[in-house]
């Protein structure tokens, strides 16, 4: 069965705007935040989508209801929102809510290189998270493979929904590193990806629910 899947990066919050990382943290919607939900649900008004996911954060639920509200005022039923803890951002431990620059710098200090693009160009996107987990504390920061897991999870309730048929629409409300770290593992290498994707922004996946999760998802279109 082929799912196409309609991910949406939810709209700005203040830890956005205040540029701090905001993994499980629960930062609301600017209204500048409420408008980026409103132009995408614009964008996609003419879908019909036979189910709608998001996670249990206040930033993916606010996004989710206000195109869920312009979608069924164009004449659209409307699906049972599920929100679930495994559609959340990666987790950043110690340094929830923290200045992104500070943050990235202790994770990747102590390997030579200060910024989260440096950790990405020299050692790769997963050593973000890997470094991230060394330099907490409390190690509580999810690993590369804590992250996959757990994102894959997201993916298998999707793929269990019985009421889901080959070739249906499906909203899904996303994060910015999380859509990055999709396009990374499962994009071509003409997609740009030096940075996240915008607040707002939608990215098309078709998900082939009868294939290993490694091989389940291919990007159509990316951060548009």
């Amino acid at each position: 069965m082929i799912l196409h899947l309609h991910l949406v990066r939810h709209g700005q919050t203040y830890f956005n705007r205040y540029n701090r990382l905001q993994g499980w943290s629960n930062s609301p919607l600017t209204e500048s935040g409420i408008a980026d939900a409103a132009k995408a649900g614009e964008r996609l008004k003419d879908l019909t989508f036979a189910a709608a996911y998001c996670s249990d954060t206040t930033r993916a639920q606010q996004t989710a209801e206000k195109i869920l509200d312009i979608n069924e005022a164009a004449g659209n039923p409307r699906p049972a929102l599920i929100s679930d803890m495994h559609f959340r951002e990666q987790f950043y431990g110690y340094y929830e809510g923290l200045d992104m620059a500070m943050a990235w710098y202790a994770a990747g200090a102590p390997h030579g290189v200060k910024t989260y693009n440096e950790i990405v160009e020299r050692f790769g996107l997963a050593a973000s998270r890997d470094f991230l987990k060394e330099a907490d504390p409390f190690h509580d920061a999810e690993s590369d493979e804590e992250y996959w897991t757990r994102v894959e999870g997201a993916f298998k309730l999707i793929a269990e929904n019985p009421d889901l048929r080959n070739g249906d629409d499906v909203l899904q409300i996303s994060h910015g590193n999380t859509l990055l770290s999709l396009a990374h593992r499962f994009g071509g290498p003409d997609l740009d990806l030096s940075e996240r994707p915008a607040n707002g922004s939608v990215t098309v996946v078709d998900f082939d629910t009868d294939k290993p999760f490694a091989e389940a998802l291919t990007i159509v279109s990316y951060g548009r």
